[in-house]
């Protein structure tokens, strides 16, 4: 815990306009290349998730993830995701975190005749702000991954993983109530805008990764518990630069909250 408290200090993100407006200009670019370009295929796809967060004590939560992730026809898994991190909160409505994410990825052509899963092995460390306004929250999150992929030869997995690349993650969000019960939202709107830019010696023609545009409805349950149903365009450049993935998603998510701390105020 020390090492993280050291990691994740607060005092170097208390001035939050450093790069959010070079951000936004960048998301602004990315639209531009989505819709300047070419050759695109496109995929229908649905993505079930849970989310649990574990609330340890007044600084630290352990939040965790399970993706499910299919091609809707032919019906086909794609990728399958397990992603956890250590969160802190800092001052300032900000927040830090470090994690792994275990990732299994399928070929991302439905028709494939091969099986074959590709795990990728993914550290991570990132901040969030969140800034609530008169009617809604606004939010900023950061996060930089380091990538390694399993080798593959002759269409079987070994037994060594190669470093790829780095990829750098923006993620511009919005969360507007709708209704309202004593007090507590019930009902939220989220609109989320996220993109992802790759950075390696490997990387050649798509330093543009992807762009990652979602808008879900979340319902509330009680302060444990919540359900979100939401659709995703996820437009991804291909390693060639000049082709493109256009994927259209339905996305399943439940919300689950664990509070351990001795004197709960849920």
């Amino acid at each position: 815990m020390k090492l993280l408290e050291i990691m994740l200090s607060g005092q170097f993100f208390k001035k939050r306009q450093f790069s959010e407006k070079v951000i936004i200009i960048v998301l602004l670019l990315s639209q531009i290349i989505v819709f300047g370009q070419k050759n695109k295929i496109n995929q229908n796809l649905v993505w079930y998730g849970y989310y649990n967060n574990l609330i340890i004590n007044e600084k630290y939560s352990l939040k965790s993830e399970i993706q499910e992730r299919h091609f809707i026809k032919p019906m086909k898994q794609h990728q399958l995701v397990f992603r956890t991190n250590l969160e802190r909160e800092l001052d300032g409505n900000w927040c830090g975190t470090v994690g792994f994410t275990f990732f299994l990825q399928s070929p991302n052509d439905p028709n494939s005749e091969s099986n074959l899963m590709v795990p990728e092995l993914r550290p991570d460390i990132g901040f969030q702000n969140s800034q609530k306004l008169s009617f809604f929250t606004i939010s900023h999150r950061y996060k930089a991954e380091a990538r390694f992929f399993n080798v593959v030869e002759d269409n079987q997995l070994t037994n060594k993983y190669v470093f790829s690349n780095f990829r750098f993650r923006y993620q511009l969000g919005f969360d507007i109530p709708l209704l309202k019960k004593d007090k507590k939202e019930k009902l939220i709107l989220k609109a989320k805008d996220e993109i992802l830019i790759n950075v390696g010696s490997k990387i050649v023609k798509n330093t543009f990764d992807q762009n990652r545009v979602y808008l879900a409805v979340n319902y509330v349950f009680t302060s444990r518990l919540a359900l979100e149903v939401g659709y995703m365009n996820w437009f991804q450049q291909q390693s060639s630069g000049v082709d493109f993935y256009d994927r259209d998603i339905i996305r399943l998510s439940i919300f689950q909250k664990i509070n351990l701390r001795k004197n709960k105020h849920e």
